[in-house]
């Protein structure tokens, strides 16, 4: 198993907010600004307790993840970046030839996590129309077109969304390991074609392991294996009590206007993904955060104001740990989590979740 955090290039603090975008947040969720010297921070923290890598979102509401990732790869010295794209606002040519520079000048740190899109008026405010499915079949087209560009040898592409004559670079590092998340049948298609790590959000057991057993059997018809990562935040404290008093808090710090923006939203975008996270939660905050304990240990309440990765895991750290070694049993790879804020909670997971893990797994 690999383990990866997350850097807050929106903003941080110990209440949840939406990670790339301005709306639904309340004014105290964000007493942090994403400042060099903080995210460096965030950073240096992962990589000292025993994170591999570090994921950043992309969108119109937060720091332009390649930069970021430069910038924070001089002052680290082992963590890869998992830098977050949208195909189709880059050619893939020129993505290609970006990710063989960071390679070259980071001795191969990189990973790409490729972001389709599911806010259809944020796609729009960034110059992209076109629907959900036509993202997808072109996301397709840039994944082939970069994969061959790290070949070595000149090709042309004639798609219906990519057209190349004589693309490759000329001088290519080892191409980065390829992410992707997305919940509908051409996510998975594309996935099955393209991609190393399928991704996931953190949805109850029951309902993933499904897709899980659908995405290999693609990948099998394709002549591929694919690994799976899920994305989770974390809660964990001493004792359960304390970690459910903490998602309490949490809970308590997100207003009626915020979740009312949030969740108004969501009601707007076409991603198959972010539906099923909010059918977790419906939109409500319930009856305390116990009341949207969807299963053991996975609380759906940071859905109510965050897009994306909508659930975490709380209780005791012993818990937490069972609960990532359930997945793992589903066949997850890699766990990328994250947890607020996440200066502190980088320490925290990384001292007293981690090594249980790895304690338990050598254990069995």
């Amino acid at each position: 198993m690999q383990f990866h955090w997350f850097l807050p290039t929106r903003g941080d603090g110990r209440n949840v907010a939406p990670a790339t975008t301005t709306r639904g947040t309340d004014p105290g969720a964000l007493r942090r600004p994403p400042t060099l010297d903080y995210l460096a921070s965030v950073a240096r923290a992962a990589e000292q307790s025993g994170f591999a890598g570090v994921l950043t979102p992309v969108g119109s509401g937060c720091l332009d993840p390649w930069i970021v990732c430069s910038a924070l790869a001089a002052v680290t010295e082992r963590l890869e970046f998992l830098v977050a794209l949208r195909p189709g606002f880059a050619l893939p040519t020129l993505v290609a030839q970006q990710a063989a520079t960071f390679q070259q000048l980071t001795g191969g740190r990189l990973r790409l996590n490729v972001v389709t899109g599911g806010d259809p008026v944020e796609q729009r405010a960034y110059g992209d129309f076109l629907d959900h499915d036509a993202r997808y079949a072109r996301t397709g087209e840039f994944l082939d077109v970069l994969r061959r560009s790290f070949q070595g040898v000149p090709f042309d592409f004639a798609g219906e969304h990519v057209r190349v004559e004589g693309a490759g670079l000329t001088s290519p590092s080892a191409p980065p390991q390829v992410y992707l998340g997305g919940a509908s049948p051409a996510a998975e298609d594309v996935t099955a074609r393209f991609v190393d790590t399928y991704l996931t959000w953190g949805e109850p057991p029951g309902l993933v392991g499904a897709r899980l057993d659908r995405v290999r059997e693609k990948a099998a018809a394709a002549g591929r294996e694919v690994r799976f990562g899920i994305r989770l935040h974390v809660v964990s404290r001493d004792t359960p009590e304390e970690a459910w008093g903490e998602a309490d808090r949490m809970l308590a710090g997100m207003s009626p206007e915020a979740i009312a923006a949030t969740q108004e939203r969501f009601a707007r975008m076409d991603s198959v993904g972010q539906a099923r996270m909010t059918a977790l939660h419906g939109g409500s905050a319930g009856n305390g955060a116990r009341s949207l304990e969807v299963a053991p240990n996975l609380w759906a309440g940071i859905g109510l104001v965050r897009e994306g990765a909508a659930t975490a895991l709380v209780g005791s750290h012993e818990q937490v740990a069972e609960r990532i070694e359930e997945y793992a049993r589903l066949g997850f790879d890699e766990f990328i989590l994250s947890g607020y804020p996440h200066l502190e909670e980088a320490w925290r997971v990384g001292e007293e979740v981690l090594p249980l893990v790895g304690a338990r797994s050598l254990a069995a």
